[in-house]
């Protein structure tokens, strides 16, 4: 499997390569999109089935913009834990009318106690707090790629 690419910077799309400082993406976003995100909105979480193919689900998730990271809380059972655990690649999209944004990158499943906890403080923050699980995991996407509509480019 090929490395990810990196960080497509589209004059169409303003979206800028980002920068590496101490293993953390610095993402650049418009004041416009970061709104966007603040706003509480569910979106698509697109993962990869072992053959291929695409699973497209709704979901809520989390921006971390100091890692470039956005996050999805789960449940170890769930088809897009399963196909996250397989690495490769999945996107986000958030959708609201004629504004969306995506964040694509590499995929991971976290397990860790912390980082679960973590997740889930950030999920009802920007939704509501979640059922109490044991078995809550969370699919983390170290996003390398941003599409997004013209509204809301940088």
């Amino acid at each position: 499997m090929s490395a990810p690419r990196p960080l497509i910077a589209h004059r169409r799309f303003g979206i800028r390569r980002p920068a590496r400082h101490h293993g953390r993406m610095q993402q650049t976003l418009s004041a416009a999109a970061l709104e966007f995100l603040a706003e509480r909105h569910l979106a698509t979480l697109t993962t990869l089935r072992a053959d291929g193919s695409p699973h497209v689900v709704p979901v809520g998730f989390t921006w971390d913009a100091d890692r470039g990271v956005a996050r999805v809380i789960t449940f170890a059972g769930a088809a897009k834990a399963a196909n996250a655990a397989g690495g490769g690649r999945a996107a986000v999209c958030q959708v609201d009318g004629a504004r969306w944004l995506t964040f694509e990158g590499a995929v991971t499943v976290r397990r860790d106690a912390d980082g679960v906890a973590a997740a889930v403080a950030a999920y009802a923050a920007r939704y509501r707090p979640p059922k109490v699980r044991d078995d809550r995991v969370v699919v983390e996407i170290d996003v390398d790629r941003v599409l997004c509509n013209r509204g809301l480019r940088a």
